[in-house]
């Protein structure tokens, strides 16, 4: 049995709403025929999101690499998470490593030589639209001084960190990680490294989203 998410495309979806207009995302509602026993269709209701981005972004020797955390407010869960560097695809047309750069470049001011494909998922697949990409960049540079970003609002104050890739495993594991893309990305990029990096994709390697 080969193990494989497929695009299922095929549902017809009877009737669509706007429930919501937001800053970054639109709460819907759609009418959407599951199969013969529903003809007259069935509500869901999510969030229609444009998708995001994360980087993880490593340093150091060859076994003893350190992953860039940043320390982010985020109001609707009441806590201050570390996180990897991430953002949403709101710039229309842009390639999407492209996109994992600025954020990069943006939260973190660093630059990468080195680019592959990590982990690709869902966020929250029974309420919102949301597929994320998280990337794993390396030969990194630190922007100069007059070139760095000027942040603002909640991206003003964020304090970063660099933390060896085995530490933030175990706090992944002991439950003092919380956001979602550094759950994932610490545990795919420390699979990725106890296999010599094999698992990696290429930045052009298809997306489902």
């Amino acid at each position: 049995m080969s193990v494989e998410d497929v695009k299922d495309t095929g549902r017809e979806v009877l009737r669509r709403t706007r429930l919501h207009d937001g800053r970054v995302f639109d709460l819907v509602g759609e009418e959407v025929r599951l199969g013969p026993a529903d003809p007259g269709g069935v509500l869901r209701e999510f969030v229609d999101h444009p998708g995001a981005v994360a980087v993880v972004a490593l340093r150091g020797d060859a076994g003893a690499e350190e992953v860039l955390l940043v320390h982010q407010y985020r109001h609707p869960v009441r806590a201050l998470l570390w996180e990897i560097p991430a953002g949403l695809l709101d710039v229309d047309g842009e390639d999407h490593r492209e996109a994992a750069a600025r954020e990069l470049y943006e939260e973190a001011d660093l630059r990468a030589e080195r680019w592959d494909v990590l982990v690709d998922y869902f966020t929250s697949p029974g309420g919102s639209s949301e597929s994320l990409r998280i990337y794993l960049a390396r030969d990194l540079t630190e922007v100069p001084d007059h070139e760095q970003h000027e942040r603002e609002d909640e991206e003003r104050d964020m304090p970063k960190a660099w933390v060896p890739l085995s530490e933030a495993v175990a706090a992944v594991h002991e439950g003092r990680l919380h956001n979602p893309s550094a759950v994932v990305g610490i545990l795919a990029a420390d699979s990725a490294r106890t296999r010599g990096w094999a698992p990696l994709r290429a930045v052009t390697d298809p997306w489902m989203r």
